[in-house]
């Protein structure tokens, strides 16, 4: 009996072993990233989420934390494997500061409670399936939350960077990925994942899939902005500080008189003493009437107010401004996109008209536009 063979080493000298994970990692190139460009691409997308966390608070009035970053190099089968649920996928293409695109990956049960909220809704009235309107909807929030993101990293990699409008689509993992499609994919990618949470209603995670290369030149630029910041401290610190020079004052003796001009000089003086001075007399001292600058407490007039009271006023709500030359108004085309000096997720403001009276934040309500005012200013100055 102690030389007969068991049946998985039968089936281990036939080839025939289903140990299909272990082969499967091993296909994964994990020696491509060391541990030190695993935590740097962590704590770079750990500070960009939670700029883009505070966004999608903006955005959907719950709140949100985005959190615990794990990196790990992967496949489309292994990652196929371990997240089989549907999901939408957000490209993310940069146009300036970074070279190459990236994927925002979100189930597909999220995506609808979060363009359910944007749009007004409470998060339960979830469509059966996603629409054109919805993946619309997460496009601009996943636009204003990488917007966020890509100025959160202009700072830490001491450049300027800018994206491209991102493109949503459904991803289905099921089925076979075709990485022309994607853009990435061959020979394995960095997966960065991230525990998301939206007040009561999403627990969940999202994902950041990049290509190995981009990951690596991100890495590269966060090292030479810390190299750059480093030999600036150097430089400043190797500045020789220059006390003052302080020359000695050369103190020179006073010329000695001679006696019978300190004589003169004495008798001259005495001439000028006065007799002993008669008692002071007291003085009456008040203290300094001011008056008061104060502005009054301000009670408006019922009565005067009640009479203009049906009067039309024109309310207008400015996203924002932007000054254009001659020249690049008569270059508009359908397209066009003109930068505002506003930044993404900034209240706008709110004209009665012309004045402005108040802040307030856009929101969709019917399919509609509206405005939630967020911020009144003071009385006196509104009337």
């Amino acid at each position: 009996m102690g030389d007969m063979l068991s049946q998985a080493e039968i089936d281990a000298l036939l080839g025939n072993t289903d140990d299909t994970e272990e082969q499967e990692t091993l296909s994964v190139p994990e020696e491509d990233l060391t541990e030190e460009q695993k935590d740097a691409l962590g704590e770079i997308g750990n500070i960009s989420m939670g700029t883009a966390a505070t966004t999608l608070f903006t955005l959907v009035n719950q709140k949100v934390t985005i959190t615990t970053p794990k990196v790990q190099v992967t496949t489309w089968e292994k990652l196929s494997r371990s997240y089989k649920r549907p999901c939408v996928a957000i490209k993310v293409e940069y146009k300036e500061g970074l070279k190459g695109a990236n994927l925002l990956v979100l189930r597909e049960e999220d995506v609808k409670i979060i363009t359910d909220l944007m749009m007004g809704g409470d998060g339960s009235n979830l469509p059966d399936e996603l629409s054109e309107l919805h993946l619309s909807a997460i496009s601009e929030a996943m636009n204003q939350m990488v917007g966020s993101a890509s100025t959160s990293m202009s700072s830490i990699l001491n450049q300027t960077i800018d994206i491209m409008p991102p493109d949503a689509f459904v991803l289905d993992l099921t089925q076979e990925i075709d990485e022309n499609d994607v853009g990435f994919g061959q020979g394995g990618f960095v997966q960065i994942s991230f525990k998301m949470e939206v007040g009561q209603l999403i627990d969940s995670e999202i994902m950041q899939l990049l290509p190995i290369d981009f990951a690596k030149n991100l890495f590269n630029n966060l090292i030479q902005a810390q190299s750059y910041e480093q030999e600036v401290t150097k430089e400043v610190q190797a500045i020789p500080v220059q006390e003052p020079k302080v020359s000695p004052v050369k103190m020179e003796e006073p010329p000695v008189m001679s006696k019978s001009v300190q004589q003169s000089y004495q008798q001259e003086m005495k001439s000028y003493a006065t007799p002993t001075a008669s008692p002071q007399q007291p003085v009456n001292v008040q203290p300094v009437q001011f008056q008061n600058f104060d502005m009054p407490s301000f009670v408006p007039h019922k009565e005067n107010i009640n009479l203009i009271m049906d009067v039309p006023l024109e309310v207008t709500v400015e996203l924002g401004r932007s000054h254009k030359t001659i020249k690049e108004i008569l270059e508009f085309s359908p397209g066009t996109i003109v930068e505002l000096d506003k930044v993404a997720g900034e209240p706008v403001d709110i004209l009665v008209n012309g004045k402005f009276i108040a802040k307030g934040e856009v929101v969709v309500i019917d399919e509609n536009f509206g405005i939630r005012i967020t911020d009144i200013i003071d009385e006196e100055h509104r009337i």
